[in-house]
């Protein structure tokens, strides 16, 4: 939101008289259709100001004074707004710590790596009780869905791992993964990570264990069994296009049969995209289903069923383990013509797992099972922010700015609601700085 500066004209003004020749009309503004000159202009990610506090030394006692400093300039070296822009850089972007010193260096504001690292974990534990929330609020959403991509944590102990397991796993497990969940709430979606030795379903299981709703979730992920929360009972759905790419890999060996599938796939997904387009409730979006999707599934399901019973294709092929794969996840993958608000695609929680993946990609592992904690909470608070269209700066400033409000009630400080509780606070700040001394 860049800011908008009204600047007025040299010499005319509203109601003045025209200056034409013969014309005696008046000047109007048009405040609704300002010429617009935008100006762009480099700044530094962070900036730096030195005060220079003069001091004064008696030259007879030796008692040393120094000059206050400006209000409002703090006490700690990095602010609140410095913390939010090195966390977005490094968790918002994927810009490693080395690489943002290095933009600084250039811009005669050096920040060394290490300290960034001090400066986003102290802000980490004033956030804490706002990512909580975020997970107790992904717990009673109505819709769950979840993923989980591989990482890399460097110095990972054996204490620190034991730690991490998730009860009853094995304790020789070696792998590290990042799961991502997104959890559809009454408020809107909830983006939530969790790096560690645990699996997707784990995670999940681990946020179901606040959930208080009665009813069960549906939860959407891939056909891969450690998706699964445990004993915790959901209506499970599967990703319809994660089956369809299985007919893409082997367009080559069968045209003409994945040339069936995928068509025959296509008019679902424009059925499912106009029930978005036009908003439906998902009450009228299964009846759509229902309507124009189910006939086509289940030729589908008929056609698959006579392939292996006319014996037109050998189920050992690559065309015949797309056959089978689906057959096997049939129930979970067309649960969207059973169950209102039931997904047909993954998608939403991949896309979220794109953050984990850059960060991968560009820092290559996070050093410590604390460091990956601190970036599980700064991509949680991120991605939910933008989930909801709001700037991620701004919010992660305005929490900080507001720590002691927020750990009494985080649920007034969430991403869609927390500009109202800032409005309260502001006021309530007001009337206490105009309100008479005792």
């Amino acid at each position: 939101r860049a800011p908008r500066i009204a600047v007025a004209h040299a010499r005319l003004k509203h109601g003045d008289p025209c200056p034409e020749s013969g014309c005696e009309g008046r000047w109007y503004g048009q405040r609704r259709e300002p010429a617009l000159l935008v100006r762009v202009t480099g700044v530094a990610p962070l900036a730096a100001q030195v005060y220079e506090l003069e001091r004064l030394r008696c030259g007879l006692c030796g008692t040393v004074l120094t000059a206050e400093p400006p209000a409002g300039v703090g006490e700690t070296k990095c602010d609140e707004t410095a913390a939010a822009m090195i966390a977005l850089l490094k968790y918002g972007c994927g810009l490693p710590f080395h690489r943002i010193a290095r933009l600084e260096k250039a811009l005669a504001i050096p920040l060394p790596a290490a300290t960034q690292w001090e400066v986003v974990q102290q802000a980490a534990a004033r956030l804490t009780p706002a990512f909580a929330e975020l997970a107790e609020q992904a717990a009673e959403g109505s819709v769950l869905y979840n993923d989980d991509t591989t990482m890399r944590i460097l110095n990972f102990t054996e204490e620190a791992r034991t730690e991490a397991l998730p009860p009853g796993a094995r304790a020789d497990r070696t792998g590290v993964f990042t799961s991502g969940l997104v959890a559809e709430t009454a408020h809107g979606p909830i983006a939530l990570f969790k790096t560690g030795p645990c699996h997707a379903g784990e995670h999940l299981a681990e946020v179901l264990d606040r959930r208080e709703a009665p009813d069960p979730p549906i939860q959407m992920s891939d056909g891969l069994s450690r998706n699964k929360p445990g004993d915790h009972p959901t209506q499970a759905a599967s990703c319809l296009p994660h089956a369809r790419r299985k007919y893409v890999d082997v367009a080559n060996a069968f045209p003409d049969e994945v040339a069936f599938v995928l068509k025959t796939l296509r008019e679902v997904f424009r059925t499912d995209q106009q029930a978005r387009r036009k908003g439906l409730s998902p009450p009228d979006r299964l009846l759509l289903h229902q309507q124009e999707s189910a006939p086509r599934m289940q030729a589908l399901e008929d056609w698959m069923a006579s392939q292996f019973a006319e014996h037109t294709v050998e189920p050992h092929s690559g065309l015949g383990q797309a056959i089978s794969y689906m057959q096997n996840h049939w129930q979970k993958l067309t649960l969207f013509r059973r169950v209102a608000g039931a997904p047909i695609d993954n998608n939403i929680c991949e896309r979220i797992l794109k953050k984990a993946i850059l960060h991968r990609k560009n820092a290559l592992f996070y050093r410590t099972l604390n460091g990956a904690r601190v970036g599980d909470l700064f991509m949680s608070l991120i991605h939910t922010a933008e989930l909801h269209q709001i700037e991620p700066f701004d919010y992660l400033v305005t929490l900080q700015r507001h720590v002691a409000t927020v750990a009494l009630d985080p649920s007034a400080w969430m991403p869609w609601n927390y500009t109202e509780a800032l409005a309260r606070a502001e006021a309530a700040a007001a009337n206490e700085a105009e309100a008479p001394p005792d």
